[in-house]
C-alpha cells in the first residue's frame, strides 16, 4: 500500500504529466506565454520547503531488550531553502539544495506524548535532472542523486539520559518538478524529492541501560520556490552569446 508521502510524489508526478498532456497544442489563449530567454548556465532558487518524514524504526532496545509498545518519530517541518542549478546544456544539469533544519524526535504508541530528543540536521542534496522541452512557458524536470544528512547540536530531553547521538546518513534520491517561466530570468516553481535513507539514535545517561533504534526517516520535501537563471560568465567578467532556449 502506498503511503501518503508516496502518493503525494506519485500525484504530482502525474500532474506534470496531466499538465502536458493538457497544454499539448500550447497554453490557453488567455496566457500569453513570454519569449524564450536566452540560454543562460546558472541558476538561483529560494522557496518555502516543507519535509514529510514517512517514520519507521525497527523497535526501541534497551540494552538487548526490545521494548514492546515503544516506537518514536520526527516531526514534519517547514523551512527556508535554496537550490543552485549549473546548466551543461538546455537538457542536462545538476542541482544542489540545502538548508539546515531543527527536528524534533517525539514518542509513539507507549511513548506518546513523551519529547524524547531535538537535534539541528544539515541536509544537502545534490541531483543531476534532466529538462523536458518547454510546454508553453513551463519546463517540467527530473532528477536522481543522493542526500547526506549531518545531525549536530542534539539534545535528550528523556529523563534519566543527558546524551543522544543521531547517525549521519545518506540515501538515494529521487526529484521531479516543474519551473513556470516569467520572462527575463525569473521563474516560480514546484518541486519535490523523495529519499530513502535511515539514521541509528543512540541514548545514554549514568546508571541507564543503552536505548538504541534503526530509524528510516524517508523524507518527502515538497518546494514552492522563485528562480532567477544569468550567464555565470556574465558574474566573472566573460560574457558569452548564446541562442534562446528551444
Amino acid at each position: 500500500m502506498l503511503t501518503k508521502a508516496k502518493m503525494a510524489i506519485v500525484a504530482l508526478v502525474m500532474g506534470v504529466v496531466a499538465s502536458g498532456s493538457a497544454y499539448a497544442d500550447g497554453l490557453p489563449k488567455s496566457y500569453a506565454a513570454p519569449a524564450s530567454d536566452p540560454f543562460t548556465n546558472f541558476q538561483i532558487k529560494v522557496g518555502a520547503t516543507g519535509v514529510f518524514w514517512n517514520n519507521h524504526n525497527d523497535g526501541i532496545y534497551a540494552g538487548s531488550t526490545l521494548q514492546n509498545g515503544w516506537d518514536a518519530g520526527v516531526g514534519n517541518v517547514w523551512l527556508p531553502t535554496a537550490t543552485l542549478t549549473y546548466f551543461f546544456n538546455p537538457k542536462l544539469s545538476a542541482e544542489l539544495f540545502c538548508c539546515a533544519a531543527r527536528v524534533n524526535v517525539g514518542g509513539k504508541n507507549a511513548l506518546a506524548g513523551v519529547n524524547l530528543a531535538d537535534s539541528w540536521a544539515f541536509p544537502p542534496i545534490l541531483t543531476v535532472k534532466y529538462h523536458f522541452d518547454k510546454i508553453g512557458a513551463i519546463r517540467p524536470y527530473v532528477g536522481v542523486g543522493g542526500e547526506y544528512i549531518h545531525f549536530f547540536s542534539s539534545k535528550s530531553n528523556l529523563a534519566g539520559y543527558d546524551s543522544v547521538k543521531l547517525s549521519d546518513s545518506f540515501g538515494l534520491a529521487t526529484q521531479a518538478g516543474f519551473d513556470l517561466e516569467l520572462g527575463r530570468g525569473w521563474s516560480v516553481g514546484l518541486d519535490a524529492k523523495y529519499v530513502w535513507e535511515k539514521t541509528n539514535l543512540t541514548f545514554t545517561g549514568a546508571g541507564q541501560p543503552t536505548l538504541t533504534t534503526s530509524h528510516h526517516l524517508d523524507p518527502l520535501l515538497v518546494t514552492v520556490n522563485l528562480g532567477y537563471r544569468f550567464n555565470i560568465e556574465d558574474v566573472l567578467g566573460r560574457r558569452t552569446s548564446y541562442e534562446p532556449l528551444k
